[in-house]
């Protein structure tokens, strides 16, 4: 059976090593910490909400955008080398059970990868290095949730599958 990592690499044409390329780089100090982090996250979150699309704006009406976007920036910084933010105020990341009441789907994913690409091009102090290992790591992790969605829908009705 092939795992999710696996399915996320399929999916996304991202291998696991392009994916956690972020690793090696502190990439919260080379693009200059925290600040370009909520400046990102600001960015992709007025694209979301402002997008032309009902059905992806459907995926985040429960949503606060504040809140989201303190989320999104908090998790990106931990990740990629900066303080434990997230986890201090939030617990682990578990990105598949955070994600579940929302629906991802490959479409949605490549969707929300639509704006994250417009957001990194559009963000101040991101060189074209780090942009390059984040859009990796952005885009396995999308399609790494959608299969998480598809399997847990799976497993809740084994009739999908």
């Amino acid at each position: 059976m092939q795992s999710l990592q696996e399915k996320a690499s399929e999916w996304s044409g991202v291998s696991i090593g392009e994916a956690f390329a972020i690793d090696e780089v502190n990439i919260f100090d080379k693009i200059g910490g925290l600040n370009t982090f909520i400046a990102l996250s600001t960015n992709f979150y007025n694209r979301v909400y402002d997008d032309e699309e009902e059905w992806f704006r459907s995926i985040f009406a429960t949503s606060n955008k504040e809140s989201a976007i303190r989320d999104q920036y908090e998790f990106f910084a931990q990740r990629m080398g900066g303080p434990q933010l997230f986890s201090q105020r939030k617990g682990h990341p578990a990105l598949i059970r955070r994600h579940r009441p929302f629906t991802v789907t490959r479409v949605g994913a490549e969707r929300y990868l639509y704006h994250m690409q417009n957001a990194l091009d559009t963000t101040e102090n991101i060189d074209p290095d780090s942009k390059i290992k984040m859009m990796n790591y952005f885009r396995h992790t999308a399609f790494f949730l959608a299969a998480g969605n598809q399997m847990t829908n799976n497993v809740n009705n084994p009739q999908s599958a």
